[in-house]
This record gives C-alpha cells, sequence and structure tokens, in this order.
C-alpha cells in the first residue's frame, strides 16, 4: 500500500463517527488536498473542550467562525467573546468568491451561504444587552478570589455576607458591599463584633482598595441588576442555535473585569445546568478569544478555579474553547483537558520562537505522515494541523486540514446593520433597563444617618446638661459671692457701729469730764 493510500485510510478509519458531526476541512499530504478525505468532529464530544491556536494572521478567527456557525446549523448555542470585534459578520451571509469555490471543490463539499441568528451582549459602552450580575450571585469564596484577597480578607468577605444575609440585606451592586464594611466598622461595630467577632481595620482597609481597584477598569458597571439569565444563552431561533456575540472592544486593557465576568458566567453556568453526562451534542460551546489576556493577568487562585471549572463544566454539557497565538499560553492544567485541538502556523523569529514550537509540537499525536515541528512553521493561511476525540474519547491521528471557508461573512458588519439587529433582539428591553432598588446602601446608610443624627442630639444634649450645670455653678458662686459680700459688709457696718458707739461713748465721757472741769473753774 503506497503512502498515500495508507494516509487516505487512516483519515477515514480516524474520522469515521456513528453520530452527529461537523466537517472542518479536508486532509492534506504532502502540501496537496486529499478530496473527500474529511476531517470531521463529533458533536457528542464537543463539550470536551479545545484549543484554537496560531500566530496573527494565520486564520484563527475565521476557523473560530466557522466552528460557531456550524455548530449553531446544528442546533447548538454559542456564546463568543469578541476581544477584536471581528465576529460579527456571523451575522450575514458571506458574498461567496471563486477563490472559496475552488477550495470547497479540493475538499469535496459544496460551498454553501448561509448566516446564524445572534444577539449582541455587552459589559459596557458597545451597543448590546447589558451584561449584569449581582455581588450576592458571586457568593463570598468567588467574590474573594475576583479581588484576589487573602485569607484571613476572605473570611471578611465572609462575614459581610452572612451580616446581609441574616438581616435580609441585598447585596446587589459594589457599594453596597462597601456600605456594609463601612457599617460594621462604624456605627455598626459593637453589633458585628458581639455576633461575628473583631474585624481588622487593615484588613477592611486592603478589602476596600481592591475594590476600587476593579471598579477602576469599569467592574461598577458589571454589577447590579437587571442580572442576566443563562438561559437567554441557550435559544435556539428557526432550529438554529443562538450566537451570542458579547462585544468586549473597549476591555483589552481591562483584564479585571474580563476575567471577573468570565468566572462569574461560568460558574452562574455550571450551578444552573442539569447534569447531563455525554449526550448526543452540548448545551452550550463557549469561544475565549485572545485567551492569553485572562491567563497572564490571571491570579494563582484564578487558575486554579478556572482549572476546577473546565474540569466540571463538562458533564454540564458545556464546552469551553481558548483561542491564542501560542499553546504555551494556556497552563499546562488547563491544556491538558482539552480533546480538539486546532493548531494554525507558528513563527520561528527566534531562539525561544524555535523552542516554544518544539514544545508545541509535542502536545499532538505521533504520525507517521508528518514532522510536525517543521509544519508547524509552513502552514498556510486556512490550514491548520487537526486532531479531536472519537466519540469513544479516543484522539483522532493528527491530519493537516484544508479547512473549508466560512458560511458567513468573513468581515465586520456596519453600524447599521449592527443596529437593525438590535432593534430585532428579543432581550434588550428586558436587560438594558437600570434597576435600583433598596438595598444594602440605602438601608445601612439611613441606619448610619439615624445613629449620626443620635449621636448629634446626644452631643447637644451633653452640651446643654453641661450648659446648665456651668450656669448653675455660675449662679451659686454669685450667691455665695453676695452671700460673703453681704456677711462682709454686715460684719464692717457692725464694727463700724461699734466703733463708733465706742468712740461716742468714750468722747462722751470725755466730754462730762470736761465740762466738769470748766464747772469747777468758773466756781
Amino acid at each position: 500500500m503506497s503512502q498515500k493510500d495508507q494516509f487516505i485510510k487512516t483519515i477515514e478509519d480516524g474520522y469515521s463517527f456513528e453520530g452527529e458531526s461537523i466537517v472542518l476541512g479536508g486532509a492534506m499530504l504532502n502540501g496537496e488536498c486529499q478530496t473527500n478525505s474529511l476531517v470531521k468532529v463529533p458533536l457528542k464530544t464537543i463539550n470536551r473542550h479545545g484549543l484554537i491556536a496560531g500566530a496573527t494572521g494565520s486564520g484563527k478567527t475565521k476557523t473560530l467562525q466557522i466552528l460557531a456557525e456550524q455548530l449553531s446549523n446544528n442546533g447548538v448555542p454559542v456564546l463568543l467573546m469578541d476581544i477584536k470585534g471581528d465576529l460579527s459578520g456571523i451575522a450575514a451571509p458571506s458574498p461567496g468568491h471563486k477563490k472559496i469555490d475552488e477550495r470547497h471543490e479540493k475538499i469535496g463539499i459544496p460551498f454553501e451561504i448561509g448566516t446564524s441568528p445572534v444577539e449582541f451582549l455587552t459589559l459596557s459602552d458597545e451597543p448590546g444587552a447589558r451584561l449584569r450580575a449581582t455581588v450576592t450571585e458571586f457568593g463570598p469564596v468567588l467574590f474573594s478570589k475576583i479581588l484576589e484577597l487573602n485569607s484571613t480578607q476572605s473570611g471578611i468577605v465572609s462575614v459581610v455576607f452572612k451580616y446581609c444575609d441574616d438581616n435580609n440585606i441585598p447585596l446587589v451592586d459594589l457599594k453596597d458591599f462597601k456600605k456594609t464594611l463601612q457599617y460594621m466598622t462604624g456605627e455598626g461595630k459593637e453589633e458585628a463584633e458581639e455576633e461575628y467577632g473583631r474585624m481588622s481595620t487593615a484588613s477592611t482597609g486592603a478589602i476596600t482598595r481592591k475594590i476600587i481597584e476593579i471598579e477602576q477598569q469599569g467592574a461598577d458597571r458589571f454589577f447590579g441588576e437587571v442580572s442576566f439569565e443563562i438561559e437567554d444563552l441557550i435559544r435556539q431561533e428557526d432550529g438554529k442555535g443562538m450566537v451570542s456575540v458579547v462585544r468586549l472592544t473597549d476591555l483589552q486593557d481591562r483584564p479585571k473585569l474580563f476575567s471577573t465576568f468570565m468566572l462569574q458566567m461560568l460558574a452562574e453556568i455550571y450551578a444552573t445546568l442539569p447534569e447531563q453526562g455525554d449526550a448526543g451534542k452540548p448545551e452550550l460551546v463557549i469561544f475565549i478569544d485572545e485567551a492569553h489576556l485572562v491567563f497572564n493577568e490571571a491570579s494563582d487562585a484564578l487558575l486554579d478555579q478556572i482549572e476546577a471549572i473546565v474540569k466540571l463544566i463538562r458533564s454540564k454539557g458545556v464546552g469551553l474553547y481558548f483561542v491564542t497565538q501560542n499553546p504555551t499560553d494556556i497552563p499546562d492544567a488547563v491544556l491538558g483537558q482539552l480533546g480538539l485541538k486546532i493548531q494554525h502556523a507558528l513563527r520561528a523569529f527566534t531562539a525561544k520562537d524555535r523552542k516554544a514550537i518544539k514544545l508545541a509540537a509535542q502536545n499532538y499525536p505521533l504520525t507517521d505522515f508528518y514532522e510536525t515541528d517543521e509544519l508547524l512553521t509552513t502552514l498556510g493561511i486556512g490550514e491548520a494541523l487537526v486532531t479531536a476525540l472519537s466519540e469513544k474519547g479516543i484522539p483522532t491521528p493528527l491530519a493537516h486540514t484544508l479547512l473549508r471557508a466560512p458560511q458567513s461573512r468573513m468581515d465586520v458588519l456596519t453600524d447599521k446593520e449592527i443596529k437593525d439587529i438590535m432593534k430585532k433582539s428579543e432581550i434588550i428591553k428586558k436587560y438594558n433597563i437600570e434597576v435600583d432598588r433598596e438595598s444594602a446602601y440605602e438601608i445601612l446608610g439611613e441606619k448610619i444617618e439615624l445613629a449620626k443624627k443620635e449621636e448629634h442630639q446626644e452631643e447637644i444634649k451633653k452640651q446643654q446638661e453641661k450648659a446648665a450645670k456651668s450656669t448653675s455653678r455660675s449662679k451659686k458662686k454669685e450667691k455665695s459671692m453676695l452671700e460673703n459680700v453681704m456677711d462682709n459688709t454686715a460684719t464692717r457696718q457692725i464694727g463700724r457701729t461699734v466703733a463708733r458707739e465706742l468712740t461716742r461713748g468714750l468722747l462722751g465721757a470725755l466730754g462730762v469730764k470736761t465740762s466738769s472741769r470748766r464747772r469747777r473753774s468758773l466756781w
């Protein structure tokens, strides 16, 4: 058997599945596409996660688009995190091209023009339905991990959540959490310490600074109501899965917000969807474009959380697909969980690049048909090395694949086209309203104001009592002084009277004697 025949047999055996599957393209040998040697992915194992990697301009985004629209065609809802803003074209039909027809002729499948139903979502000022979640929905553990708190600070966060639960105080947004922390270390300190123990001011100050840090990245706009419901991500329209595009073009320099959203979304999906194991097809597939933005900025706690979710969420029928430039951008613990790998070209400009390519080649099954590390540097645009998981969970043979073209537009929508889609949206009116119900900020704010008023009244009362006492003492002193003065005056008066009487008496006696002498002298 020739090498070509052996190769074709290997592809046919490795990529023949009993259940539904999606076609990625045609297998290539020695630079030529072997017509009708189709490279496919079974829908049953799509929830085993995946990786799309390759250098800038190698075709990663178009591969993501192909996967998303093929999943949608098979009734599988898709969530796309659009960092660069170039995925909106999935909502419009492809204009077609002669080269596209030639490519599909080589692959052995007809080219069909099509679109997918699309909803635009946003975390910021981009057009789309607003994504929000309350602080309560995060829970103390995930909220602490987002803030990158130590164990002592995380304990305080748990106490804040417990206090609000015990007192039926809603924690909706970040200002609610800060107000609760302020109350429990201020006016309500005695109450909090009696029930939950003492909280260090140094730790509470550190927590407040961490909250301010994520507020400056725009997280205050994400925390709030109306909370986004997962059921709105897993809809179908005319038998096709809904493609929800989260527009994140203005969040590239705010990785904290992106990580916050992503983790909360994954945690909420895991908590909401029921266990389903390996069903015929996934319940939802999530594509995280420019995934290195998440992992490069992630703390150890965040990485641990992502790793745990990647391992667990598969059983909920959810597939996670990371799109990045090099497989080494993904932590080994996560990379080892990825079943489908689509590797576009890598560039070797430095010794470090060549070393990275050798490492990347080791992530793929061994093959007798390719020198993987050399092929990685010579792949053309729209070509990739592919390996998936069979229906039995066994890795398929490595295939150099000529990828099919997207059925939808390979360009972005105009502003008018985006507005037209938003006008037809079923969820824009539901989520694009501002709700600011009475929550911790208002409830505890009133308590703080009341405590301040009571404290002010108490202070006034004390001042009045002090003034009254001072006045009373002053009057007593004046009376005492007056009495002293009067006593002194009376004493002096009596003294003068006595003295005068004595003087008068004495002078009278002297006068009597003098008169007697005078009278005797006259005689």
